[in-house]
Formats: C-alpha cells, sequence, structure tokens
C-alpha cells in the first residue's frame, strides 16, 4: 500500500488515539454533517424564495407555468446532479425550515440536533395548519434535545404526539393523503435484479402478503428454494396469472401440476442489444430500457420470442425533416441513443420521454429552420419538457446540441452543464454514423502530411511516457518522505526518542527509521514498473 493512499493515511492519522478520542471524531464528524446540512437548505430556501419573488414581480396574466418552486428544482437538480424527485423533496425541505419550523431549523444549524431527527420532524408535520405551526414549532423544539439516544420509532412517536396535541385534525388527514399517495416503484440493481417498492393502503398490503405467503407454503417441503425465494417467484406467478410450481425432483409431486394457460395480454419491455449478442456470437453486454445494462445471457433469454427491430439511423427525406413529428424509425433511433431524458441528472428513461426539438420547430416555415433530424432532436422528459417550452430562451434555460450529439445547457443564472448520450457508452456502434458524418475527401498531400506527423507522434510517444512516469513516482517520493518524517516528529513530540520508546506498530514499521532526505538527485531514477499477469490467480 502506498503512502499517498487516503485511507492508508487516515489509518495512521488516528493511530496515536485512544478509543475515547475516536469516538470524540465519529461524534464531532456526525456534528459538521448536520451542520453542512443545514448550510444547504438554508442557502436552496434563499434561492426559492428569490425564485418566487420574481415569479409574483410578473404580472398574473404574463406569469409563467413554470412556478417559483419549478425553478429551483430545476437549478438544484441540475448543480448537485440529482432526478427531480429528489431535487423536488430537497427543496420542499428547505422551505419547510424556513417558513413552518424556523426554530428546529435555528438548532439544526447550532449542532444541537442531527439531520436524522429533523426529517422526521419535517416529514411528519407537512400537513399541520400554518396558523397551528408556529405553535407546533415551539414545542419540537423544546422536546428535540431530548432525542439525542432515541431511536427512529420513538422520536417518530413523539412528533405525533405533538401533532395530535397541537392540530388533531392534521394527523386525521394524514391517512388520507398517504392513500392518495399509494403506487408501485421498480428500481434496476447492479446485479441484473430489480428492487420493487409498493405504497399500499394496510388492509391491501395484509391481502397481499398473506396471498403471497399462501402461493409460498403451497409446494411441498422438498422444494430447495427458501421461503424468500418462493415469495418473490410468487410475485412472479402473480404477474403471469398462473400458481407457483414445486420444483423439487419428484416429478409425481402434486404441486407441479400443469400451468393455465399465459394471459392474452402482453407486457411490452424494450431491450437494446447487438445482432452479434443475440445470435451469440458476442458476450457484448445489452440494455433494459429503465433498468439498465443486463448480462448478455439475459439478453438472449429474453429474446427468444420477442419482435425484433433493426436500430439504426434512418436517412430522413427532405420532406421527412420538414414534418413536426419524427418517423417511427427515427424516434427509435434517438431513444436508443440518448438511453434517458437529457437534462442534467434526470434518469427517466428514453421510452417515457418526449422526443423534442433542440432549435424549435418552425410551423410556418419548415425550411427556415429546426429541422426533424437526429442531429436537432433530444429525449427530455415531460417535466424538463415544460420547462425547456416555457422557462427558456433568454434569462430561462438553453439548451444547444453540438454535432456529436452533447447538449451544452446553460441556466438562467449562468451555470453551464454539458450532458452526453449514453447509447455511445454502452454501444460504441453507435458512434459510428457520427464518425461518418465528419469524415471528408482528403487529398494525397493532406495523407502523406498526417502520416508523416503521426509517425512522428508515435516515436515520441514512449518517451513521454517515461518522462511522465517519472514524473509522478518523483511526486509521490517526495510526498511519502515528507509524510513519514511529518509523522517521525509528531510521534518524537508525543512519546519523545525513538531510540528510547520504538514503535511497535505493524503497520508503521518505518517510523523506526532515521529522517529521509526531502529532495531527489538529479540522476534519481523510479523504480521498474510493476505488470499484472491476467493469468495469475486473484490473492483471495
Amino acid at each position: 500500500m502506498s503512502v499517498s493512499d487516503p485511507s492508508f493515511i487516515i489509518e495512521c492519522m488516528f493511530e496515536l488515539c485512544s478509543d475515547g478520542e475516536l469516538l470524540v471524531v465519529v461524534d464531532g464528524a456526525h456534528r459538521e454533517q448536520s451542520l453542512q446540512m443545514a448550510r444547504k437548505l438554508a442557502a436552496v430556501a434563499q434561492l426559492l424564495g428569490r425564485r418566487i419573488e420574481e415569479e409574483l414581480a410578473v404580472d398574473l396574466d404574463a406569469r409563467s407555468m413554470i412556478t417559483g418552486f419549478a425553478r429551483a428544482t430545476a437549478e438544484v437538480s441540475a448543480v448537485m446532479n440529482m432526478t427531480a424527485a429528489r431535487a423536488r423533496q430537497l427543496v420542499a425541505q428547505a422551505e419547510a425550515l424556513d417558513c413552518r419550523l424556523p426554530a428546529v431549523a435555528s438548532l439544526l444549524a447550532a449542532g444541537q440536533v442531527d439531520w436524522h431527527a429533523v426529517e422526521i420532524v419535517i416529514a411528519r408535520t407537512e400537513l399541520v395548519d400554518d396558523d397551528k405551526c408556529a405553535a407546533l414549532d415551539a414545542m419540537v423544539a423544546e422536546q428535540i434535545s431530548d432525542w439525542q439516544c432515541w431511536s427512529r420509532r420513538r422520536i417518530i412517536d413523539a412528533v405525533d404526539v405533538a401533532v395530535h396535541t397541537i392540530d388533531a385534525e392534521a394527523a386525521k388527514q394524514r391517512r388520507v393523503v398517504a392513500f392518495d399517495e399509494r403506487g408501485v416503484t421498480v428500481t434496476a440493481r447492479p446485479d441484473g435484479m430489480a428492487r420493487v417498492r409498493a405504497n399500499l393502503g394496510a388492509t391491501a398490503g395484509a391481502a397481499f402478503d398473506k396471498r403471497l405467503s399462501q402461493m409460498a407454503t403451497a409446494v411441498c417441503r422438498r422444494d430447495p428454494r427458501t421461503l424468500k425465494q418462493r415469495r418473490a417467484d410468487a410475485l412472479v406467478a402473480l404477474l403471469d396469472s398462473t400458481v407457483l410450481a414445486c420444483q423439487c425432483d419428484d416429478t409425481e409431486c402434486p404441486a407441479r401440476g400443469e400451468q393455465p394457460p399465459a394471459p392474452s395480454t402482453r407486457t411490452v419491455i424494450n431491450v437494446i442489444a447487438t445482432a452479434a449478442t443475440v445470435s451469440g456470437d458476442s458476450d457484448q453486454p445489452g440494455y433494459l430500457s429503465g433498468f439498465g445494462v443486463i448480462d448478455a445471457e439475459l439478453v438472449r433469454e429474453l429474446a427468444r420470442d420477442a419482435a425484433r427491430r433493426i436500430l439504426e439511423q434512418p436517412e430522413a427525406s427532405s420532406a421527412e425533416a420538414m414534418r413536426y413529428r419524427p418517423s417511427a424509425a427515427l424516434a427509435r433511433w434517438i431513444r436508443g441513443r440518448d438511453l434517458t431524458c437529457r437534462f442534467p441528472g434526470c434518469t427517466v428513461p428514453a421510452q417515457r420521454c418526449d422526443v423534442d426539438h433542440t432549435e424549435p420547430f418552425n410551423h410556418a416555415d419548415p425550411a427556415a429552420g429546426g429541422l426533424t433530424v437526429s442531429s436537432n432532436l433530444a429525449c427530455y422528459c415531460r417535466e424538463h419538457h415544460r420547462l425547456k417550452t416555457f422557462h427558456g430562451g433568454p434569462g430561462g434555460w438553453q439548451d444547444q446540441q453540438l454535432p456529436d450529439a452533447t447538449i451544452v445547457w446553460k441556466s438562467p443564472t449562468g451555470q453551464v452543464y454539458r450532458t452526453t448520450p449514453g447509447g455511445p457508452e454502452v454501444f460504441p456502434q453507435l458512434q459510428r454514423t457520427r464518425q461518418l458524418q465528419r469524415t471528408r475527401a482528403r487529398s494525397e498531400e493532406d495523407r502523406a502530411r498526417i502520416g508523416a506527423a503521426r509517425n512522428r507522434l508515435r516515436e515520441q510517444r514512449p518517451i513521454n511516457d517515461y518522462h511522465r512516469h517519472r514524473n509522478r513516482a518523483a511526486a509521490t517520493e517526495i510526498a511519502g518522505r515528507i509524510f513519514r518524517n511529518r509523522f517521525r516528529r509528531t510521534r518524537f513530540l508525543f512519546h519523545g526518542s525513538i531510540a528510547e520508546k520504538p514503535s511497535t506498530s505493524p503497520m508503521c514499521r518505518w517510523v523506526n527509521d532515521p529522517m529521509e532526505d526531502e529532495t531527489l538527485p538529479p540522476n534519481w531514477q523510479p523504480p521498474p514498473r510493476t505488470t499484472s499477469d491476467p493469468n495469475e490467480p486473484p490473492p483471495f
């Protein structure tokens, strides 16, 4: 392990600390995290206030469809590279602390309460009437110092008691609002699986849980799957309107009976993969829309009974370029190229996005600009499509699409963000058309000149590579010597001479060595480079 490794430096940093001192560091870092969260939310609240003032300063008839809250959300989403939903939550939390819970916000800014407890307070008090929120804020702020050793469940109960005391009607409305917010979300995992989260009514949730348990226990005891695995397979069986079949080895098992016919309706999912992957000639991964990269075996499994369409950049005719709506082939190409919404930080799948013109389509004179061609189209989710439409131009969000499909965004405050299409990152084959569009005929003289320049670069490349290696190695060596000498001085300050009390730490044996020269001689040479053998087995 190199001495420049941050993990190594951090480990050595706390070597001389006692157990109590380590816990003090942990507590301080936790408190600092809350302070930083308070600073961030205060800044977001200030930005929100300014955007609302800008909105209210405009005449009612001339106001944009994009509210001040939506404008602040878009800017926060872009600068923090987060999804619109997470940005909305952050802006709403900042607004709640600034307008509804100022006393709680002051405690957070002073480090007297952690963000974990404050987040619970914000979530559990959002339905309290504004007129009663001041009293609730004062009550919670008075009690919150006693919550340091409380569990999450106990903090929730304490906040709920305060809400019932101050505004009982708000507590009654919580269940109604929660029922209105019911839904199901499906998110991708990096291991080829998906996580399903459902927010249901209590009775529906209990019935669903009981039904899964009934199906999971209907198989025989020789089924090799665990109960959790059988419940997961039971969910898939419910989706297909079938029963959960037993997977034991007994062919006479009654639970292995015939499956009912598949339902007539089909669920459509979109998978992008190369023809070589589908045929088995390549193991290049595919892409499942809305989930991400999947392995080649899963691609071939999904492709057995699937309908297939060729994904390629179509040659748009002049007539098609002057139509507002892109053809099905062109829209399919744009979605395959972008994969997600092209707004900074947005992760909405391209299949749920609008195919929008970067340069607006001129309905009066299509030939004047804004043609319906691949270089002028991009995927935007409905939220960011509306933002671009109703809060674009000077003083709003502006986008420009470059020849390589990179989109340069400029925010209302002047920040610049660049988003690139996700398709070429997964499928390099999608870059071919871009390269072909940039090629041009070259003369023999140009070819000879370019060839000579490439030869010179090829000869100079190993020399440059060696100098880079030597400079980096020299910088690392000097930094290591400085670090070790500083550590030796610190140890001498606290523990005295090495000769009197040598260090016994197995992680810093070098601390007992003499001080090192912090300069290198002119003829210093770096150690030879180490190359790993690809056939060498891993060390674990």
